[in-house]
């Protein structure tokens, strides 16, 4: 057998061209349509319902509507009658671009009670196996853990595997607000861990604003744990095209579109979120100031400047990280592109030290965790590179609440 019969680039490719194989045959068998065939869940429930009310007479705007029109009607309404829409469409309300921060947080603690309630029948119910009963006895006490008086929850949706967004700090008066968008395997079980708590969304958000708070006890900020898309399940063929990340930008574009207040907005994208936060960029409003991926098996594009963003796009990989092993290429949709911390993509790249592997990089004590707080306070002068050049700092100011340089 010859070198070139044995190379691991001829291996890469007999790979991709297996994997589109699969999906084609897939796609053809009605696989994907199957999946789409579903029951409208609670969430959907509830917007129709919310699309058949009334108050004073009038119809209730469609919750389509852009956010700033949706914000207008919240503001025309008085504090018992916007209560009241809460109480009665929860996950309408609670998940509704352009409602008050605040009634959001109420209107999904009333949601999260009530999904609760399901899961402690579905508990007891004999038509499902013990391990479905298991497992609605986590969701049960994940929703009731999520129900706390100190959480607020900014996004709820029971349906499926369930979605979750979790806000620290207080997004009406931040000076500086991140967004946490996680990987695969991200769903409502999975939100928070009690073991390596930082590899976990919830963790993960939780360490940022700590270590933000630490670097600029004086900047108030605000962190979101963004696990409001449907995540891909596992390093199957959902993980390897943008048809999981399509969607998530769709819903990271509405959310950081709908924010109180016109702080700037930095985005810590880590492993397949960085496919969402690529496929995003180019649609993101301009008070996004930086795109920030660790762990990113690519960005969909072959160089930053095809992101499209005026956003400052930074990157960084631990050493022993094992994404470095995916081939960095994009062949019919399969692939995310090219390796964001290479010299070749042009972005910023920091310093990852102390990470440890793929999971790691929200780990308090580590430069990674450090370098995330500094871009979200705005010090970007004072993160530390992976490289001693200019490419990392080039035109960088110093204050914690600059705006782009």
């Amino acid at each position: 057998m010859t070198s070139f019969d044995t190379s691991p680039q001829l291996n890469v490719w007999r790979a991709l061209l297996a994997l589109a194989v699969v999906f084609v045959m897939l796609a053809t068998t009605g696989w994907t349509a199957l999946r789409n065939q579903r029951e409208a869940g609670p969430l959907q429930a509830s917007l129709e319902s919310w699309g058949h009310g009334r108050l004073q007479g009038h119809r209730l705007p469609d919750p389509d509507t852009a956010p700033a029109q949706l914000a207008r009607f919240f503001a025309s309404l008085s504090s018992q009658e916007r209560v009241r829409l809460a109480q009665r469409y929860p996950l309408a309300v609670g998940n509704m671009n352009g409602a008050p921060v605040g009634l959001r947080y109420q209107a999904n603690r009333l949601a999260l009670l009530q999904a609760r309630a399901v899961e402690r029948t579905r508990m007891h119910d004999t038509r499902l196996t013990p391990a479905g009963q298991r497992e609605a006895g986590r969701r049960m006490h994940r929703f009731e853990s999520l129900t706390a008086p100190e959480r607020h929850i900014l996004a709820f949706d029971p349906d499926g595997s369930g979605r979750v967004a979790e806000v620290f700090g207080d997004l009406g008066t931040a000076e500086r607000i991140s967004v946490v968008v996680p990987g695969v395997d991200t769903d409502v079980l999975t939100f928070q861990r009690t073991n390596r708590s930082w590899s976990a969304p919830f963790g993960m958000a939780q360490a940022l604003y700590g270590a933000e708070r630490e670097a600029s006890p004086s900047t108030r900020t605000a962190v979101i744990a963004w696990a409001d898309y449907t995540a891909p399940a596992g390093l199957g063929i959902d993980s390897a095209t943008a048809m999981r990340a399509e969607n998530g930008a769709v819903r990271l574009n509405a959310l950081v579109r709908a924010l109180p207040g016109t702080a700037p907005v930095s985005l810590f994208c880590h492993s397949y979120g960085s496919v969402v936060c690529g496929v995003a960029a180019h649609t993101l409003p301009d008070r996004v100031a930086d795109i920030a991926v660790a762990g990113s098996p690519g960005m969909r594009v072959a160089n930053a400047s095809h992101l499209r963003t005026t956003a400052r796009v930074w990157a960084m990989r631990d050493t022993d990280d094992w994404i470095q092993d995916v081939p960095y290429m994009e062949v019919g949709g399969l692939g995310h592109g090219a390796d964001p911390v290479s010299s070749a993509f042009g972005a910023r790249v920091l310093s990852a030290r102390g990470a440890d592997g793929h999971a790691g990089y929200f780990e308090p004590g580590t430069e990674s965790l450090l370098n995330f707080a500094e871009i979200g306070i705005g010090a970007y002068r004072s993160v530390h590179c992976a490289h001693e050049d200019e490419a990392c700092r080039a035109g960088l100011s110093g204050a914690a609440t600059a705006g782009r340089a």
